[in-house]
């Protein structure tokens, strides 16, 4: 399995010829290396509503005819930029025939603002992905605060790779991020959501440091880096 990093909180999981991509928002990244008009992919992933996380789904997903996969109400957003979708909610699974994903919790916000017309739209429960891919489990964790039940999915799924945010402000910071690391208990913890913006900046390298006091492996990967995971 080879995962290429695209800043933020995007990522992409290749498995054979296939591909999917979770959050891409390449157009106004300024840590993006690629443009959208570049990716391949066969389904698109969303956690949850917010424009640094969907920018680029609706024109991935009409250019590469990949469908959609959010909860519900985001899913039904999407098919209104004329996306093809799959709705989905809290604990369950989708099969997209050359990987699973099962969708999990997060404790964040999702809504789309309308600035036209001063209105936030409703977009469902923001959500984290479980990726279940030639015999290898990959946790993105999604726009996250820490909360009780990381432990739960940590003890019931064994996690090759957690991507988790660290970026604080919007989602839990690096102190946090190492408690939800220890509770994921992933052979491999990957740093996502910081250092975008100047809100979101932290260290990764010490973040990575204070890991592996811990006994946990992390790794940093810049905009553009490539993971191979191996069974």
């Amino acid at each position: 399995m080879k995962i290429t990093y695209h800043g933020h909180a995007c990522i992409q999981i290749h498995t054979g010829d296939k591909s999917l991509i979770i959050d891409p928002f390449l157009t106004g990244n300024p840590a993006a290396v690629l443009t959208a008009d570049s990716i391949k992919t066969d389904a698109i992933l969303l956690t949850h509503a917010h424009g640094d996380h969907i920018g680029d789904a609706a024109p991935i997903a009409s250019a590469n005819n990949a469908p959609v996969v959010a909860i519900v109400e985001l899913a039904t957003y999407m098919s209104w930029q004329g996306a093809q979708t799959i709705g989905m909610n809290m604990g369950g699974t989708v099969d997209l025939g050359f990987a699973k994903a099962k969708m999990v919790q997060a404790f964040h916000s999702s809504g789309i603002v309308d600035e036209a017309n001063k209105q936030i739209l409703y977009a469902g429960m923001p959500a984290g992905f479980l990726v279940f891919a030639e015999g290898l489990t990959i946790l993105h964790a999604g726009d996250t605060s820490l909360f009780g039940d990381m432990k739960l999915i940590g003890d019931r799924h064994k996690i090759d790779v957690a991507f988790v945010p660290i970026g604080d402000h919007y989602t839990m910071g690096p102190e946090d991020a190492l408690q939800a690391a220890e509770w994921y208990n992933a052979k491999l913890v990957v740093p996502i959501h910081h250092s975008t913006f100047p809100p979101i900046k932290q260290d990764a390298e010490q973040f990575v440091s204070q890991l592996e006091a811990r006994g946990l492996q992390g790794k940093v990967m810049a905009p553009g880096d490539e993971l191979h995971v191996e069974g």
